[in-house]
């Protein structure tokens, strides 16, 4: 209900009565001061989208312009042309200081890890100060999740504010990483294999988008195209564990439902990833090493020299001895 109230506050800044914008949304006046109070995803698309129009502001009064109606769709068309995540990113975060300067969206990458910064330089009043920096990051998030058909797991987001009564409504939108520290600006940071994933989509799928953008802005987008690579390094990371779908799936704050159909989505499965990890370990241990067979089995999982044996010669062909001196088999 507070980003309800922040848009009821950008028809008070224009002196205009918000009536229209909270029927259109089926929300009652009354539960403006309902601080328990919450709205779905379409009850706020449709709030936001009759606000947007009426007020012909997309930033809904956040800056010291108006963004007319379809200034974030020219963002998204600018970009969309782009070879990959990384450059889509960038033309966005370039061309965004087009609608206004009084935020700066920044792109870095470092050791890995890509980020996305905002500096404040001319903020918000403190009605829309959150709305506006929550929003902002949201529409870039969303729409680069949209483009590359992809979620894109955030490693932390943080808000360079106090951590606001509603703060629970933070980890639908940005995941379970959340920090709010005044002391840090505003920003989003994931994995930098993201930016290297092409994009997906054309001009066709881009105006159906454009008809119901919201939810891409609300939700988390469900399909992580980068999953499989993390639950490797996950498995290779803990290779000598008993590990199970619902640890796996506790490491990367998902649901083992979740966890399972993504996997089956990008074509291959838990056991298969942690067989594929188990023969890498295993063919290294063997080379390199000069450990008993029983030992290596113990490393790469198995609990006797037997099954391991057995895997192996499913996974190559040939058993870990001969494997080993390199004789035919």
């Amino acid at each position: 209900m507070a980003f309800v109230r922040a848009i009821v506050a950008a028809y008070a800044q224009r002196g205009l009565d918000p009536a229209g914008a909270l029927r259109a949304a089926r929300i009652a006046p009354g539960e403006l001061a309902d601080a328990a109070a919450r709205v779905t995803a379409l009850q706020f698309e449709a709030l936001n989208a009759h606000a947007m129009q009426e007020l012909d502001d997309e930033a809904l009064g956040w800056f010291s312009r108006r963004l007319p109606w379809g200034s974030y769709g020219m963002l998204c068309r600018a970009s969309l042309g782009s070879p990959d995540l990384g450059v889509a990113l960038k033309r966005w975060c370039r061309h965004h200081r087009l609608l206004t300067e009084d935020i700066v969206l920044d792109l870095r990458v470092a050791d890995g890890v890509a980020s996305v910064h905002i500096e404040e330089r001319h903020p918000p009043g403190p009605g829309f100060r959150e709305f506006c920096l929550v929003s902002s990051l949201r529409f870039l998030l969303g729409y680069a999740c949209w483009a590359i058909d992809s979620q894109i797991a955030l490693r932390e987001a943080h808000f360079a504010f106090e951590a606001p009564s509603h703060h629970e409504a933070y980890g639908l939108m940005f995941g379970p990483r959340v920090v709010f520290d005044p002391r840090r600006g505003t920003g989003i940071a994931f994995d930098e294999r993201y930016l290297a994933l092409p994009l997906r989509r054309d001009e066709r799928a881009l105006r159906a988008m454009l008809r119901r953008a919201l939810p891409l802005t609300v939700l988390q987008y469900r399909r992580d195209r980068l999953l499989g690579r993390r639950v490797r390094e996950l498995l290779r990371a803990h290779s000598t564990d008993a590990v199970t779908a619902e640890t796996v799936a506790g490491w990367l704050a998902i649901s083992p439902r979740t966890l399972h159909r993504q996997l089956h989505d990008e074509g291959v499965s838990l056991q298969l990833l942690k067989d594929e990890v188990r023969r890498t370990r295993a063919c290294e241990l063997l080379r390199r090493t000069t450990r008993p067979l029983r030992q290596v089995a113990l490393a790469v999982g198995f609990r006797n020299e037997k099954s391991f044996a057995r895997a192996f010669r499913q996974w190559t062909g040939t058993t870990p001895g001969r494997f080993r001196s390199g004789a035919p088999d």
